[in-house]
């Protein structure tokens, strides 16, 4: 399978199963297209007639173009094959019962009102609660009893809002550290936080144990306070913009990301990372919300036409600010065209439910934050380990070639299959796709792939 698309000036070229990506001629492009439908010699006649008295182009560069694609299938890197289905699932099956990675809801509640939040004002649709040390330490010694030979382990520090129990969180790190040698691990801690308690204790520990942090900013002040709001209705920008610019600072631009929400009331969201630009932030993220179908800030088909241009826009911007020496990081444009993740996992995907789990404040396991609070996707608990083996094994059997709507998909490998949140809210299985938001990754993979080419290839302007 291959994926064709003119963007940026570009004539872009995607051999699926092998991952290589050509930018090519117009004329190449047009052959391309051709290839696999027509012989030789219907294919160039055809292209001969469109480009007939095309200055440079003669039949003999013609039947060149036609060797050269020739030459890429049989390299391998045009109309690969798929062979990659009988290895669905087996990276998972490889690795059942090693746990790698824990989310951490050391605060079911928080200090904001967003009207958007999945998790129900950090309530998970349950009652308001912190996580105790004892329970915390329980969760980091079933994280190492369950790594296997695994050396590092990543633990975030969710909500909620995680800092609304900060003493616990620094006395964990604290448990964590102490254990590291004796059980032969590294922990990695992420945390999450909407910035309203960052002080410089915060900054100081969060550069000192933190590998990332995650600073929820929707861009605009007239965004972000229309949504992120305290209890009394008031909006949070001005508290946690400038706490945000001070612990950037202080970790020197680097590892952290601004995450944004855009919903409905802002699908222009170019304007919102602008504002973050000129606020001084460089790693960017911009979240299309996910809610229920007729929610006030749920995206509509409307807004679609208007997303998709903004997600050109946003690579051009991307481009201009990297010739001009202020390049900037968008997280879902993040790709590495000459390696990535290896296949395995391009099939497998995130590992929620496997690999991957979160833990409430009372310690019971799910598969990730987003299923917290549905008790039929309780997996078990700390101190037992996963009893509701049912459930995992829903999620070990996820891959892409367990949806049938992936299989004539060419992001296919990029995605994974997607969300299985996302999936199961949408059409009422993990095993699902939600079809919204595939339209949307297509989209952002078709710009993250033109973004990259720009850095080496000059762009030849369609016909």
């Amino acid at each position: 399978m291959i994926h064709q698309y003119q963007l940026g000036g570009y004539n872009i070229v995607l051999d699926v199963c092998s991952g290589a990506v050509h930018a090519v001629d117009p004329l190449a492009y047009d052959m391309i297209a051709m290839y696999e439908q027509n012989d030789r010699e219907t294919t160039e006649q055809a292209v001969w007639e469109k480009y007939q008295g095309t200055p440079g182009i003669t039949r003999e560069e013609i039947a060149e173009c036609y060797d050269d694609i020739t030459s890429l299938k049989e390299a391998g890197k045009l109309f690969s094959p798929d062979t990659f289905e009988p290895m669905a699932g087996t990276l998972k099956r490889k690795t059942a019962g090693v746990v790698k990675a824990l989310c951490l809801h050391i605060a079911h509640t928080c200090n904001l009102n967003c009207a958007y939040c999945f998790a129900s004002q950090g309530k998970y649709h349950g009652d308001r609660a912190v996580m105790s040390f004892e329970v915390g330490k329980r969760a980091l010694d079933f994280l190492v009893e369950n790594s296997g030979t695994r050396h590092n382990l990543e633990v975030d520090f969710f909500g909620g809002e995680p800092l609304m129990n900060f003493q616990v969180v620094k006395d964990l790190v604290a448990y964590a550290r102490s254990i590291e040698q004796e059980k032969n691990k590294h922990f990695r801690f992420t945390l999450t936080t909407n910035g309203m308690l960052i002080d410089d204790d915060v900054i100081d520990f969060a550069n000192r144990e933190c590998s990332n942090v995650v600073l929820s900013l929707d861009g605009r002040k007239e965004i972000h306070d229309r949504f992120r709001v305290d209890y009394a209705g008031n909006g949070s920008w001005e508290k946690i913009v400038p706490k945000f610019q001070k612990l950037v600072q202080a970790r020197n631009g680097k590892n952290y990301y601004m995450r944004g929400t855009f919903t409905h009331a802002n699908p222009d969201f170019l304007a919102d990372i602008k504002v973050m630009l000129g606020l001084g932030f460089r790693e960017l993220s911009m979240e299309p919300v996910v809610c229920a179908e007729g929610d006030p800030s749920a995206l509509t088909e409307a807004d679609l036409p208007v997303v998709m241009e903004q997600y050109e826009k946003l690579a051009e911007l991307m481009i201009e600010e990297r010739k001009a020496g202020r390049p900037f990081t968008f997280y879902h444009y993040m790709i590495d065209l000459t390696g990535g993740p290896c296949i395995y996992k391009r099939i497998s995907g995130c590992g929620s439910g496997t690999e991957y789990m979160a833990v409430t404040p009372w310690g019971d396991l799910y598969p990730c934050h987003q299923f917290v609070g549905e008790e039929k996707f309780r997996l078990g608990d700390i101190w037992k380990g996963v009893e509701n083996t049912a459930v995992q094994d829903d999620f070990m059997a996820c891959n892409v070639y367990a949806r049938e709507e992936c299989r004539d998909c060419w992001a296919r490998l990029y995605c994974s299959g997607g969300c299985a949140a996302n999936a199961y809210h949408a059409a009422g299985s993990v095993r699902g796709v939600y079809e919204y938001g595939c339209k949307l990754f297509r989209k952002r993979m078709e710009c993250a792939i033109m973004a990259e080419i720009s850095k080496t290839v000059a762009p030849d302007i369609a016909e």
